[in-house]
């Protein structure tokens, strides 16, 4: 659970509700520690504020702390504590803890906090290297072998542009000087450089010329939803996985995320679960949302250029 607090000169300030929920969440994920090693920071009322309160208060606060220099980050943190506890004292003198409303959200917060906790075990163990090292290799053999082609274009608006261009290259021009004057595509400051890409990765029309022509060799003009198309070839290659190293954060994700979606399915599975908003049929096939896999486009090494 993250929370957002805007930062003045006084601190992070912010309103009763969000400060007794802060404190609810503080409260339900603090944890023993050793008195060396947790030293009192402050006091308020006598009730103590800890080194590892501010530790637990930084990760809630992440977003609202980022720009912060450490000693800026460290008083606003106390300060938010600090306030805390003395709006939080004043919440229980008015007995609001006893209202329903604030049940319902203390309710609300524990179980919320109980399922972090517990998808966070079951993904944190369900990521082994082992386990990585097989979505890996499983998702680089969809890769391995695919042809890719590293191609210039020069894009203009009209076929007789398109044919001048042709004209042009026909008679010696070097294309990438060429498509530097002549080609309204963006990447024309590089010479029309596109890179290596796949079949799918550009419109039909496109790749088809693309894909027949030889390295080297220069197409006839070529029609598409841009407008025409000179294409160039450079070189063809079979599509190579990226190593494990530059995916492994990705794939450590999607270990964590399918470790967690099926544990909730397999739960979900065996309880009873009833909707009285929808029919008891579309109440039973409703399911979990799964884990998406990883990418191809984002396992695919960085296009030359």
């Amino acid at each position: 659970m993250t929370t957002s607090f805007p930062v003045t000169k006084t601190g992070l300030r912010f309103g009763l509700a969000t400060a007794l929920v802060g404190c609810l969440a503080l409260a339900l994920i603090a944890g023993p520690g050793r008195a060396a090693d947790d030293p009192v920071l402050a006091k308020v009322n006598g009730a103590e504020i800890k080194k590892s309160d501010v530790a637990m208060a930084e990760e809630e606060l992440g977003p609202s702390l980022a720009q912060m220099d450490p000693a800026t980050k460290d008083e606003n943190v106390l300060s938010f504590l600090i306030d805390m506890k003395i709006v939080g004292k004043a919440a229980e003198d008015k007995k609001l803890a006893d209202g329903e409303e604030f049940k319902k959200r203390l309710a609300f917060a524990r179980n919320r906090l109980l399922m972090d906790s517990l998808l966070a075990g079951e993904g944190k163990a369900a990521t082994t290297p082992d386990a990585m090292k097989k979505v890996y290799e499983e998702a680089s053999k969809q890769i391995t072998g695919e042809q890719e082609v590293h191609a210039r274009h020069i894009l203009v608006e009209t076929e007789d542009e398109a044919k001048a261009v042709k004209a042009e290259l026909d008679k010696g021009a070097d294309f990438a000087e060429l498509a530097k004057k002549k080609s309204k595509d963006p990447g024309s400051a590089d010479g029309g450089d596109l890179g290596f890409f796949t079949k799918e990765q550009m419109v039909p029309e496109f790749s088809a010329i693309a894909f027949a022509l030889e390295p080297g060799k220069i197409s006839d003009p070529v029609k598409s939803q841009f407008g025409w198309h000179i294409i160039k070839v450079e070189e063809k290659r079979s599509r190579k996985a990226p190593d494990f190293e530059q995916v492994k954060a990705q794939i450590e994700q999607y270990v964590t995320r399918k470790a967690q979606a099926d544990y909730v399915a397999k739960l979900r599975a065996e309880a009873k679960v009833e909707r009285m908003d929808q029919p008891a049929d579309a109440a039973k096939d409703a399911k979990p949302a799964d884990a998406a896999k990883p990418s191809d486009s984002k396992m695919a090494p960085p296009a030359k250029k």
